[in-house]
């Protein structure tokens, strides 16, 4: 095993669809790998995958050693980037020590995790007994981690694979939950002698909603939002509002599409343009690439009445986005954060996803709770999904102590040892499996949940070292 075969697993596993909710072709890639090689596989009606490879010679006595990683990968492009996932590979090039998908996600995250997976399958390597369980919907719930049943496996070591830091390795992550808001509002007839326009705001960093949570990025659609509030006070007229996608993923692009008095047209485009010299000065250190739009746009839908403007445009505006509060415990982890995701349009109602995480349970609660009474007072229905526990760092573990010994033994130092902000499967497994010790791990990423999403070769490099000489002297 090597980092060569690693990545041209990865290249395999970049031509497969398996958008979260979609996974079914990687389901049935994994099935057959298994197949084809003789190994034990089997699938639950959630689908799981296990493959088991049974102890090398010599290695029967050593316990069942569990690798895990997710069967899905969160699909962003750049806006008006012509491209289907369900139908088309990833297209990524190789560019000064990283493979990079430049206008989708690249699907590292936690394609890499499959394909190490995978590797130590079809490898020789001298070992004892393997099982590696692919989960699916990680990205949009958690789906495949909540559905597994006790019991789908026999290991009480687990190798969670979806970390983003090489030289890190991670024995805690925050738990989240979903906030969502519905908006219902009526329509008004477009005021005599109005002019339709587009706003929109695009080229933003974007990111991971726990990773860069903390690194001061532009959320557009809230400051599209805080445009559109400074204008409150102006005769105009709102008729759609979108932006954002994913719950776990930092808005990058949104639009609005409002009418105003014919001979205000120009005023409101060089208020507009005004703003976005301002939130360029604003974030010059962390959003190079921002972009601000004001055109006409023909459209023949009604515009929201007024008073459900302001509750909208209000309600998004105070809505807590960023973190919340920093962890007393562990030097520079965020303990808690909000994420404003994603706002859409649906027939009369305006639809509302925001992502709240913590290392800590009455914390967690506590942000939804602040989000919840925000959108409440705007007048929204709310509801929370999708609760997820964290891991509790176990700093005696086992996995833990022979991880660090392997890090020194293959680079000369030790590996840093932290928590994460962002959510991992393990803490779901802790629930299932209370015996489970567990670690977690992988190569440098960066941009994941993004389009520009690549991966450090180097770092790759080293990830398998590490993995290989853990899995062949694990006891």
């Amino acid at each position: 095993m090597d980092s060569k075969t690693v990545l041209d697993f990865f290249r395999e596993i970049t031509r497969i669809p398996r958008e979260s909710g979609h996974e079914e072709p990687m389901t049935r890639f994994l099935e057959k790998f298994a197949a084809d090689r003789g190994l034990l596989s089997k699938t639950d009606k959630t689908g799981n995958v296990l493959i088991v490879k049974e102890a090398t010679k010599e290695k029967e006595g050593i316990p069942a050693l569990v690798l895990q990683a997710h069967q899905d990968m969160v699909c962003e492009k750049v806006g008006g980037f012509e491209f289907d996932f369900l139908t088309q590979p990833i297209p990524y090039e190789i560019e000064d020590g990283w493979m990079v998908a430049k206008n989708t996600t690249l699907g590292a995250d936690d394609g890499i995790g499959i394909a190490a997976c995978l590797a130590l399958l079809d490898s020789d390597l001298p070992m004892g007994k393997l099982e590696c369980l692919f989960t699916i919907s990680e990205e949009t719930g958690m789906d495949g981690a909540f559905a597994l049943e006790k019991g789908f496996f026999d290991g009480k070591t687990l190798i969670n694979l979806d970390s983003e830091d090489e030289g890190q390795l991670f024995v805690g992550c925050a738990g989240g939950v979903d906030t969502l808001a519905t908006f219902e509002f009526d329509h008004e007839p477009l005021a005599s002698g109005y002019k339709s326009m587009k706003l929109r705001i695009s080229g933003g960093v974007g990111g991971h909603s726990g990773d860069d949570i903390n690194k001061e990025r532009a959320n557009v659609l809230q400051q599209l939002c805080r445009f559109l509030f400074t204008q409150l006070q102006y005769d105009w007229q709102l008729i759609s509002l979108s932006g954002g996608n994913k719950p776990n993923a930092i808005c990058r692009e949104a639009e609005a599409v409002i009418a105003v008095p014919d001979d205000e047209f120009q005023d409101m485009v060089s208020d507009f343009q005004a703003f976005g010299k301002i939130l360029c000065e604003e974030f010059h250190n962390t959003e190079p690439g921002l972009a601000f739009e004001a055109k006409s746009f023909r459209t023949d839908m009604e515009p929201v009445a007024e008073e459900d403007t302001v509750r909208l445009v209000s309600a998004l505006v105070a809505c807590p986005h960023g973190v919340i509060a920093m962890s007393t415990d562990i030097p520079d982890l965020v303990e808690t954060s909000s994420n404003l995701a994603a706002v859409r349009m649906d027939g009369n109602c305006f639809k509302v996803v925001t992502s709240q995480r913590s290392s800590v349970t009455s914390e967690l609660h506590a942000a939804a709770e602040k989000v919840e009474a925000t959108l409440l007072l705007g007048g929204a229905d709310v509801e929370h999904v999708s609760e997820y526990p964290g891991w509790k760092p176990n700093m005696d573990s086992a996995i833990l102590k022979e991880s660090v010994a392997s890090y020194r033994r293959l680079f000369g130092v030790d590996p840093e040892v932290k928590a994460i902000h962002a959510g991992l499967e393990c803490g779901l497994f802790l629930e299932k499996f209370p015996d489970l010790d567990m670690i977690s791990f992988g190569p440098t990423l960066r941009g994941v949940h993004a389009p520009g999403e690549k991966l450090e070769l180097a770092s790759l490099d080293k990830f398998v070292a590490l993995l290989e000489d853990i899995v062949v002297n694990f006891k």
